[in-house]
């Protein structure tokens, strides 16, 4: 029984674990780069922020369609005043996740609806999302037109593991 408490104690009060409370974070900024469709950075109070979009997964630089995402991306907000919104998570690269808006328009949600990017279902449970990659898939839009598009997980995957061999 001791072991229970104390193991429960370390878990709860482990700033680590998921239970931790994330500070939501709302604010204007410029985009002064794009990275790759759903990396980019902002310029806001004096400095740089790397934004990691939510809910979204761009297809990989040298993966096909990956142009057309930052492309896109850039077209959608780049040079521009936007609004940064998130729940104050942070990558382990140090990258803010956020959806971003130009005016009423979410570009992560325009990323999906244009067939540019994935919902990453690993890491977002939307409901909104997955039907915008539904509607997408059905469309044929965007990388949707490709007879086999690869997910950019698997993508990744399949470059680790042919540097392992």
């Amino acid at each position: 029984m001791k072991y229970a408490i104390a193991f429960l104690f370390l878990f709860l009060y482990n700033p680590e674990t998921s239970l931790e409370k994330k500070t939501p974070i709302t604010f204007e900024a410029k985009v002064t780069a794009i990275k790759d469709g759903d990396t980019f950075k902002v310029f806001a109070d004096g400095k740089e922020t790397t934004i990691r979009l939510a809910h979204v997964d761009c297809p990989e630089k040298k993966q096909p369609f990956s142009n057309n995402a930052k492309q896109l991306a850039s077209d959608l907000c780049f040079g521009k005043t936007v609004k940064v919104v998130s729940d104050g998570t942070v990558d382990r690269y140090k990258r803010l996740i956020a959806e971003i808006y130009v005016g009423k328009k979410c570009v992560n949600q325009q990323l999906v609806q244009n067939g540019m990017a994935w919902h990453y279902k690993k890491y977002s449970k939307s409901t909104h999302y997955a039907n915008l990659e539904i509607l997408a898939r059905k469309n044929k839009v965007g990388l949707w037109a490709d007879k086999e598009p690869m997910a950019p997980w698997e993508w990744r995957k399949n470059k680790r593991n042919k540097k392992v061999k």
